[in-house]
């Protein structure tokens, strides 16, 4: 069979090349959106793309608005099987090039358009009548159509049947020819199995080897469901995941289908996906043009338009502009000199107060510092909520307690150019340590709706950083004068997608980082393999420990911030039946923690659950002489 010679080569291309480098978002569901505008279900949605383009067209643009980046086609079910049950089986070609048409009128030059093909409809050999042979020709005929009208990419979706997809693999396979990306996702049951019980790890195998470029899970129960199934896939293959889950299971309300699953809730999982390994995430039924918006702007969070900041330099016929040797670590701040030393330092996290008044927060320092403890850590608006600046909460911190803050910087709330007048801000009133973060998306906090901003990440924040301690602006322009930024990063010791948190973590040494700080550690086996894996870097790690207040906190740890807590922990927590007991557990288990990291990390950094800073201090007892 002859190769259909696609009339987009070059977008095809461009999707395979911004496959490799980012995180892409695609639309939700057609069919959800047509019967919320008065289609009934009996009517053949394909045939929509002849007889109601105008209302199609419409809701692809609605996807685009919400800032899907991948326009299916609404072309489920165009395959000469299904049309013919409606008795559009001649009009298979006009079906599938009107919705190749329409979908690219909608997405112009702001999103890929990909040929959407679902499973027959009938079974094929050796459970059913159709053999392999014709289900693969049936296959061929929709996907010549689709890649002749030039989409840029091939989406095979929701097959519960592994052998039904790999004729539809090898069919478009053979249409498209080797540069166009092929997506091929199935639906699961509950246990992540198939229909006909073949297991994750026997369907990820099979898919892994057949020429497919994206494998995942679209449609079943809803975003639970696939996460479980995407975990237990990602060990077993290299392919990029995709992720279109349903809005969960449809409940009926007064004889209409209603999916439970909100776009905030769709947004969470889209965190997890992420982490998980998933490089396409959408969504199937339910989902809506509101659930893709929540889902882009998480994505956004977690991957900024800009990685790091590129330095250009504008000569205008002056001398090549010389970055300025950076100021040593010891010579930064107190905390920089004890770190060039090798000496082993605490922290404790304190948040800033919802209003003016700081008095309780100084005195959370003070008690600290009476403590021994070497600085206080105080977060950027921490789960997006709205508190008193970090920048002057530091500053008052310093000027009233006499102890050193470090502050968290975060890239939500600024652009570029904003960053880097708080930067220069944060050195002139003396808080010269720092933790680059992205930060918490806004719908995590009090006002979902805010606009987060985004134009870098935590890799491009270090970049900026570095280029001012090296005298220069953003655009490489010197700026007089250079700062003495102390330039810490995190780290997640525990993330799910090892493999990118380590390549997040190159990244940020190669843009000048001096230390890191973790994320809650509770497993020293996953501390302690993580740091085997960054020991070349010889630069200080700084651990974190969170006393445990309740097993609901234990709980909330593990299911919302996927932290890993050893079961033994949870189990402690678990016994502990009163509010006191688990409090005074919680810190036991923190302790430990604390002894055990002493002697394989530089530092820790104690969290002060709800205010209460005197657990922290207990914990740090346990380190010992400093």
């Amino acid at each position: 069979m002859t190769a259909v010679e696609p009339i987009t080569q070059t977008r095809a291309a461009e999707f395979r090349n911004k496959l490799q480098s980012k995180i892409i978002v695609a639309d939700g569901a057609m069919g959800t959106m047509l019967y919320a505008k008065g289609i009934f279900i009996n009517r053949c949605f394909d045939e929509l793309n002849l007889s109601s383009p105008q209302l199609v067209k419409e809701i692809h643009q609605e996807y685009v608005r919400a800032g899907a980046e991948v326009l299916e086609t609404n072309t489920f079910g165009g395959n000469r099987v299904r049309l013919a049950a409606y008795g559009f089986a001649e009009k298979l070609k006009a079906i599938n090039e009107a919705g190749v048409r329409l979908a690219r009128e909608a997405a112009g030059e702001r999103a890929f358009v990909a040929g959407a093909i679902g499973p027959l409809g009938t079974r094929i050999e050796p459970l059913g009548p159709m053999s392999f042979a014709e289900a693969r020709a049936i296959f061929r005929e929709q996907a010549e159509a689709l890649i002749g009208a030039g989409v840029d990419l091939i989406v095979l979706e929701t097959f519960y049947d592994i052998s039904e997809l790999r004729e539809a693999i090898l069919a478009a396979r053979e249409t498209a020819g080797e540069e166009m990306v092929i997506v091929a996702q199935v639906t699961v049951n509950d246990d992540g199995s198939l229909r006909d019980g073949t297991s994750t790890d026997s369907f990820t195998r099979i898919l892994n080897e057949l020429p497919v470029d994206v494998i995942g899970v679209n449609c079943s129960a809803g975003p639970k469901v696939a996460l479980e199934t995407f975990e237990r896939m990602a060990p077993l293959t290299g392919k990029p995941l995709s992720a279109m889950p349903n809005a969960g299971l449809p409940a009926t309300v007064e004889g209409r289908n209603i999916y439970l699953c909100s776009p905030e809730y769709m947004a969470q999982y889209a965190r997890r996906f992420l982490q998980a390994g998933v490089r396409i995430i959408g969504g199937c039924c339910g989902t809506t043009p509101e659930h893709i918006k929540h889902i882009h702007s998480e994505v956004r969070s977690l991957q900024p338009v800009q990685h790091r900041i590129t330095v250009t330099v504008v000569e205008d016929g002056k001398p090549e502009v010389k970055r300025l040797p950076k100021i040593s670590v010891a010579e930064k701040s107190q905390l920089g000199a004890k770190l060039a030393q090798g000496r082993f330092v605490a922290f404790v996290e304190i948040l800033p107060p919802r209003g003016v008044d700081a008095s309780r927060e100084i005195a959370g320092a003070r008690l600290c510092k009476e403590n021994g403890i070497d600085c206080i850590n105080v977060p950027d608006g921490p789960r997006a909520s709205a508190r008193l600046s970090a920048e002057v909460t530091c500053h008052l911190i310093q000027q009233q307690a006499g102890i050193e803050a470090v502050l968290h910087f975060c890239c939500r709330d600024r652009n570029i150019l904003s960053m880097q007048s708080s930067l220069l801000g944060a050195h002139t009133i003396g808080v010269r340590n720092l933790i680059c973060i992205t930060g918490d998306p806004p719908r995590m906090g009090t006002y979902p709706d805010a606009t987060a901003v985004f134009d870098v990440d935590s890799i491009g924040l270090t970049n900026i950083v570095n280029n001012l301690n090296h005298g220069l602006d953003i655009g490489g322009n010197p700026i007089g004068s250079q700062t003495a930024l102390l330039l810490g990063v995190g780290a997640n010791p525990g993330a799910l997608n090892m493999d990118e948190e380590l390549r997040r973590f190159a990244w940020k040494m190669e843009a000048g980082a001096e230390y890191v700080v973790t994320q809650p550690v509770f497993d020293l086996d996953m501390l302690e393999s993580f740091l085997k894996r960054v020991e070349h870097y010889r630069i200080p790690v700084i651990a974190g420990i969170w006393p445990l207040t309740s097993y609901r906190n234990a709980e909330f740890m593990v299911n919302e911030l996927r932290v890993p807590v050893p079961q033994a922990y949870m189990d402690r927590m678990r016994r502990a039946d009163s509010a006191e007991k688990a409090r005074a557990e919680g810190i036991a288990i923190a302790q430990e923690m604390a002894a055990r990291i002493r002697h394989v990390v530089q530092g820790a950094q104690l969290s002060a659950p709800f205010g209460r800073y005197e657990m922290a201090v207990q914990v740090a007892e346990a380190l010992g002489e400093r």
